[in-house]
């Protein structure tokens, strides 16, 4: 029954949905990033690394300029040259795309990690080199309940929800978003209708460039204001598990990156409850939360969802 009492206390606070917001924002965000690449039919794991050199270019640069934005902007313009190696080598070369986006995901904790000392002087984290303020919405702040959550959070949540709308009506509503699809589920048949294969698979790589980019960038400049080394904690990962259970839908995406985001926080609550007594040794085990959620959801979807049926597979044009 305590257990119980907690839980509820937890999910009566509003505090839990805006610590829920926080924690899916860099999943919504990496997994809109999977979905642009995979539904071009580039399967790219690397988000994960690509996050990692995203949130530590940023601090660099911010660090080096004094300016957030800077960062920011420096932060995904390296990120999107780091994703075209994986576009490079798995669409021009036919590459195995996973060994290629695992290839960029160690060297990415390489280099971020050997660099740390030559820049910032010292291994493990970097000082406080400064945030993107937060942004307060006047309109809504006022409004009970919903105002605690919404009325002022991070500039990068509402660019996440922002990125949803405009990612499901780029697919789904443009004449590019039916190219990418076609050279997804069928590039052959695409390239006979005049579509460029290669270019449409460039566009979708690095666009998820640009959003695991903003996922990194969020990771530093949005929360901490620092960077840590290995911060993104595999959250590439898990942003991966919510494009396949999003079925690879910015909509079904953002979903499943809000329910990691509900077990994070529901971890982050429960450790600070006042309602359970755990002992300090029992605590930690609650960072497992949203790794057992991840798995036991990834496999009740299993065999429920479909990907694009040229994802993964290299498009070589014929020769004539």
């Amino acid at each position: 029954m305590i257990w119980l009492e907690a839980i509820f206390a937890i999910l009566v606070n509003p505090n839990f949905y805006q610590l829920t917001l926080l924690a899916a924002t860099p999943l919504i965000f990496a997994s809109l990033g999977g979905v642009y690449s995979e539904i071009t039919g580039v399967v790219n794991i690397a988000l994960e690394g690509i996050m990692l050199m995203a949130a530590f270019n940023s601090i660099v640069f911010t660090h080096l300029s004094g300016s957030p934005w800077i960062g920011l902007i420096m932060a995904i313009v390296i990120g999107v040259g780091f994703t075209w190696f994986h576009a490079w080598a798995s669409i021009r070369w036919s590459a195995n795309q996973i060994v290629s986006a695992t290839a960029l995901i160690i060297i990415a904790q390489g280099v971020t990690s050997f660099l740390m000392v030559p820049i910032f002087g010292h291994p493990g984290q970097t000082d406080y080199v400064g945030r993107i303020p937060a942004v307060e919405l006047s309109f809504i702040k006022d409004v009970p309940f919903i105002g605690q959550i919404l009325g002022s959070m991070s500039l990068f949540v509402y660019l996440a929800l922002i990125a949803v709308v405009v990612t499901w009506v780029l697919l789904y509503r443009t004449s590019l978003g039916l190219r990418m699809r076609a050279v997804g589920e069928n590039p052959e048949a695409a390239d006979t209708l005049g579509i460029n294969v290669y270019r449409i698979r460039y566009f979708g790589v690095l666009m998820s460039g640009v959003m695991a980019s903003f996922a990194g960038a969020f990771l530093s400049l949005g929360q901490l204001g620092r960077f840590v080394e290995l911060m993104t904690h595999g959250r590439g990962f898990i942003a991966l598990a919510a494009m396949i259970i999003g079925n690879w839908n910015p909509v079904g995406a953002l979903g499943a990156s809000l329910l990691f985001g509900a077990s994070e926080a529901m971890n982050l609550q429960l450790q600070s409850s006042t309602i359970i007594t755990v002992s300090a040794n029992v605590k930690p085990l609650f960072n497992m939360i949203p790794f057992v959620v991840t798995l036991v959801v990834v496999g009740g979807f299993i065999g429920r969802t479909r990907a694009p049926a040229a994802s993964g597979v290299p498009y070589e044009k014929e020769s004539k």
